[in-house]
C-alpha cells in the first residue's frame, strides 16, 4: 500500500491500474500546508467512457449480479485488505483530507469499513425471493414470487469531506447487491478512492469492470456519469446544488437518483436540560474536521432566557480546542480542504457582520500556510438570517433563542433542509415528542448515537433523496420484479 509520498495515484478502468490516457494529471495538495504532495490522474472523455462500458459489460455478460458466493469472496478480500493496510490508509487521508487522527477510529476509517463486513454479513442472509403464496387475481388462481434484481452499472459520485466513509457507503452496498459500478471522487480528494481502486485490482478476485475509478478534474468530463443511457443509477453525495443539477441531467433518461444533501441542522436544548452541556457539545461538534460535515449540528437552539450562558459555554468551548495540525494527536478542528473552502467560509463570516451577528469567538481566517478558520460562534441572530439558514461548511456555530416548545420545533423545521439534529430534556418522553415532529432523517435524543452500519441515514425536503446503510442503504441498490406462475 503506498503512502503521502509514493508514486502517482492511478485509476482502474476494467481492471488495469493507469495513469489517464493522455498522460495528464493534477497536483494533489495537503490542506494543512498547501504543500504539494502527490499527482492524480485527470481522467478524460475516453477514460470516462471506457470505464462505463467495462461496468456495462461486467453487468450483462458477467457472473457478478447472479453469483453472491462470488461477490461475498471478494468483498470479504476487500475488507481484509483494508485491514491489513490501514495504517497507510489512515495516513494518506491526514495529509489529503486534512481529517484529524482521531477521527479515524470513527467516520474516517474504523466505521466505514466495519460498514463493508455489514452488508456482507447482510448479503449472505438476505433473502432475495419471497412468495406471496396462491391468489385468484381476476379469478385466476396463480402462486407470486417478488424478485429483487442489483440496479445495474451505478456511478457513485462522491465529496472531499469523508471521503473513505461515502466511497465505501456507496460500494459496498452497490457491490453487494450485484451492481457494478464506477466510482468517481472529488478532484481535491482523489488519492484515496485510488487507493481503494488499487487494493481491489491487488489484494480482490473482484472481476475486470465490476469496480471502477476514474478521477476527472473536470466536471464536464464527470458528467456523462450522470447523462449517459449505459448508466442505470446515480449514487450522489455532495452540496444541495450539485444535486439538483444531476438530478436534472439524469432525468432525460430516467436514471434511478439516490442523493445525499446538505444539512443546516439543529441542536436543541428544552428548558429543562442541561444547558451548558448541550451548547458544550454542540461546539466540540462543529469544531470536529473544522466543521465540514453535512449532518452537524451547526444551530444550536436553547431557551432564551439561557441564551448569554449558551453563548459564553460554546464559545469558551472552542477556545479550548483551536484549530491543530491534524497530524497533532490532540487535533479536533484541522484545516478546511481548499483555500476555495476557506474564502467561502470568510465570506460567511463577513456576511454574518452585515446581518447584524456578533462573534462571540473567531470571526477570521487564520494567517498561515494551509487552509485555516478559527472556530467561530455567531450570536445575536434570528432564524431568518442567511447564515443560520444556509450550509456553511466550516466551523461555524450559530447560536439561536427560543422560546419553548412548539418555538424550538417551528425554528428547527425552518430549513430547506432536513438532515438531521438533537434534542436534550430532562424527560425522556419530553425529548421524544419534539423529536417526532421535526423533519429530519436522523435525530439524537438526548446523546444518543445514530451513526452506525446498521442505522439508515439520509435526508428530508432538499437534504436528500433514499438512504445510505442499514438494510434500507443495500436496498437502494435493487429493483423489484414480481412474477406470476399458474397455480
Amino acid at each position: 500500500m503506498s503512502g503521502p509520498s509514493t508514486p502517482p495515484a492511478q485509476q482502474l478502468v476494467d481492471g488495469k491500474l493507469s495513469g489517464a490516457s493522455d498522460g495528464a494529471t493534477y497536483p494533489i495538495h495537503n490542506p494543512a500546508n498547501g504543500a504539494e504532495i502527490g499527482v492524480a490522474p485527470d481522467s478524460t472523455a475516453a477514460d470516462v467512457d471506457a470505464a462505463i462500458a467495462a461496468a456495462r459489460r461486467a453487468f450483462d455478460e458477467g457472473d457478478w449480479p447472479h453469483d453472491v458466493a462470488l461477490r461475498v469472496r471478494c468483498l470479504r478480500q476487500l475488507h481484509a485488505a483494508l485491514l491489513e493496510h490501514a495504517a497507510a490508509f489512515t495516513a494518506l487521508t491526514t495529509a489529503e483530507v486534512g481529517m484529524p487522527g482521531f477521527m479515524m477510529g470513527a467516520a474516517g476509517f474504523d466505521v466505514p469499513v466495519a460498514g463493508l463486513a455489514w452488508v456482507t454479513d447482510l448479503l449472505e442472509t438476505y433473502e432475495f425471493e419471497t412468495d406471496l403464496g396462491v391468489a385468484k387475481p381476476m379469478g385466476i388462481a396463480s402462486r407470486r414470487t417478488v424478485r429483487r434484481e442489483p440496479v445495474g452499472v451505478v456511478a457513485a459520485i462522491t465529496p472531499w469531506n469523508v471521503p473513505t466513509q461515502i466511497n465505501l457507503a456507496k460500494i459496498g452496498p452497490a457491490l453487494s447487491a450485484g451492481c457494478t459500478v464506477v466510482l468517481k471522487p472529488a478532484p481535491d480528494t482523489p488519492w484515496v478512492a485510488a487507493e481503494l481502486g488499487r487494493l481491489v485490482a491487488e489484494h480482490t478476485d473482484i472481476p475486470p469492470g465490476v469496480f471502477n475509478v476514474v478521477t476527472p478534474r473536470s466536471n464536464e468530463v464527470a458528467a456523462a456519469l450522470s447523462t449517459d443511457p449505459r448508466v442505470d443509477m446515480v449514487s450522489f453525495t455532495g452540496s444541495t446544488a450539485t444535486g439538483r443539477a444531476i438530478m436534472a441531467a439524469a432525468a432525460p433518461t430516467l436514471k434511478k437518483v439516490f442523493l445525499e444533501l446538505g444539512g443546516k441542522s439543529a441542536a436543541i436544548a428544552l428548558d429543562d436540560a442541561d444547558v451548558a452541556a448541550v451548547a458544550g457539545a454542540a461546539a466540540f461538534t462543529t469544531c470536529i474536521h473544522a466543521g465540514q460535515g453535512c449532518a452537524i449540528t451547526t444551530r444550536l437552539l436553547v431557551p432564551r432566557e439561557r441564551y448569554d450562558e449558551a453563548v459564553q459555554v460554546a464559545a469558551a468551548t472552542m477556545e479550548s480546542i483551536g484549530a491543530k495540525d491534524p497530524a497533532d494527536p490532540g487535533a479536533i478542528c484541522g484545516p478546511v480542504i481548499s483555500a476555495v473552502q476557506r474564502d467561502r467560509v470568510e465570506a460567511y463570516l463577513r456576511l454574518a457582520e452585515e446581518e447584524g451577528g456578533v462573534f462571540a469567538t473567531g470571526g477570521s481566517v487564520i494567517d498561515q500556510p494551509g487552509h485555516w478558520v478559527q472556530p467561530t460562534v455567531v450570536a445575536g441572530l434570528d432564524s431568518s438570517a442567511r447564515v443560520a439558514q444556509e450550509e456553511i461548511f466550516g466551523p461555524v456555530l450559530v447560536v439561536l433563542a427560543h422560546d419553548g416548545d412548539d418555538d424550538a420545533v417551528r425554528i428547527a423545521n425552518d430549513s430547506v433542509y432536513g438532515l438531521s439534529g438533537s434534542v436534550d430534556s430532562a424527560s425522556v418522553e419530553r425529548a421524544t415528542a419534539v423529536a417526532h415532529r421535526i423533519r429530519t432523517g436522523t435525530l439524537a435524543v438526548n446523546g444518543g448515537v445514530w451513526f452506525s452500519p446498521d442505522a439508515p441515514f439520509g435526508g428530508y425536503k432538499q437534504s436528500g433523496i433514499g438512504r445510505e446503510m442499514g438494510v434500507a442503504g443495500f436496498e437502494e441498490y435493487l429493483e423489484t420484479k414480481t412474477l406470476a406462475f399458474p397455480a
